[in-house]
């Protein structure tokens, strides 16, 4: 079962902690196989839209700050705990804030 973990940004700044903390723990999903892809999101981005043959696209950024999604991961676990369980050390890592955990359907 695949899994996207997103979280939102947050007023913390990061210590040397934080980086060699979260290293070690992306290093050791790596190794595993559980961790498939991450990475950190523009905070604006595009949006692209279609009404019948017309596509526009617009210039971001679209939510508010605090509601807009930071970073990333994707995940392959064998159940919905275990994708919990990851969530839980990054959060436990990273402090307060929030992530959002969804199932990937599909191939």
């Amino acid at each position: 079962m695949r899994y996207l973990m997103t979280t939102r940004p947050t007023e913390n700044a990061p210590d040397e902690n934080l980086h060699t903390e979260m290293a070690r723990f992306v290093e050791e999903l790596t190794a595993s196989g559980v961790l498939l892809a991450t990475g950190g999101l523009e905070p604006g981005g595009l949006r692209v839209t279609s009404a019948g043959d017309e596509i526009t696209v617009t210039d971001g950024p679209f939510t508010e700050a605090r509601e807009a999604v930071a970073g990333f991961a994707l995940v392959e676990v064998r159940s919905r705990e275990e994708a919990l369980e990851v969530a839980r050390r990054f959060r436990r890592i990273v402090g307060d804030g929030e992530s959002v955990v969804q199932q990937v359907f599909g191939p």
